[in-house]
């Protein structure tokens, strides 16, 4: 299998997050065969959860063996718990507390108020990483079998933004955001070299603000730059999109399917 980017343009945003759900069962079921553990990276944005209410919403969702998945976050707000910016919120809300999921298999990122210095809850986050560490993985972290990606219209994607130091981070898994350029400004999380240790990375987009950063992106624009550009999975990296978002990507990129 190749690690070749695909583009799969949908009509409207509704048909994306109905495709996006459809395959992510479908995929489970598959790796489900394959591993006795799944290791699925999440991420806040508001396609993802719709998706996740997709997913909770389809009557496939319960021949799922949710006790053999782990859910992990590809960043986090730093802010207290129960906060409504909160990722690991969003998800347990459209889908994480209606399915038969063990509460140890959930893994989010450490609140401010549960540690209330910053470095020390990327090095908690990062120390819970590595206890599930896959035995053959070079920094220490579990396999991600999929990892979900958005991407703001400046082209960052987690809380890695374009041209600040977390985007170079080439040792650490996981990284200490301050003063980010998008509100709430503390945040955590996983580095490039960190996402990019994935075997797919699905990266969901929608709307015309987003169409000059995919076009960049799909181009080869620098990382530093437009970091959603430097992501790519082991395996696979394809972006879900709607026409709006597709509007400027080269015909010969766009796959006629999965």
């Amino acid at each position: 299998m190749t690690n070749a980017r695909r583009v799969l343009v949908h009509a409207d945003s509704d048909a994306l997050v109905a495709s996006i759900a459809a395959r992510f069962l479908t995929k489970i079921v598959d790796l489900l065969e394959e591993y006795d553990r799944v290791n699925i990276v999440l991420e806040g944005g508001g396609i993802q959860v719709r998706v996740l209410e997709a997913i909770n919403a389809s009557p496939a969702r319960d021949t799922i063996d949710w006790s053999r998945i782990h859910v992990w976050w590809g960043d986090e707000r730093w802010v207290p718990e129960g906060d409504a910016e909160r990722n690991d919120g969003k998800a347990r809300r459209a889908l994480l507390d209606h399915i038969a999921i063990p509460a140890e298999n959930i893994h989010p990122c450490p609140t401010s108020d549960q540690i209330t210095d910053l470095d020390e809850a990327a090095a908690v986050y990062a120390a819970e990483l590595a206890r599930f560490a896959d035995p053959e993985s070079e920094l220490a972290l579990p396999r991600f079998d999929i990892v979900f990606l958005g991407v703001g219209p400046d082209g960052h994607t987690a809380s890695l933004f374009p041209e600040r130091a977390e985007i170079l981070e080439r040792e650490a898994t996981v990284v200490p955001v301050r003063n980010s350029p998008k509100p709430p400004p503390e945040r955590i999380t996983l580095t490039r070299a960190a996402i990019n240790t994935a075997q797919r990375i699905w990266v969901e987009l929608a709307g015309a603000e987003k169409a000059s950063v995919l076009g960049l992106a799909m181009a080869g624009a620098a990382y530093t730059e437009v970091p959603i550009a430097g992501m790519k999975g082991r395996k696979r990296t394809v972006f879900f999109v709607d026409q709006d978002a597709a509007a400027e990507v080269p015909e010969n990129l766009i796959s006629p399917s999965y």
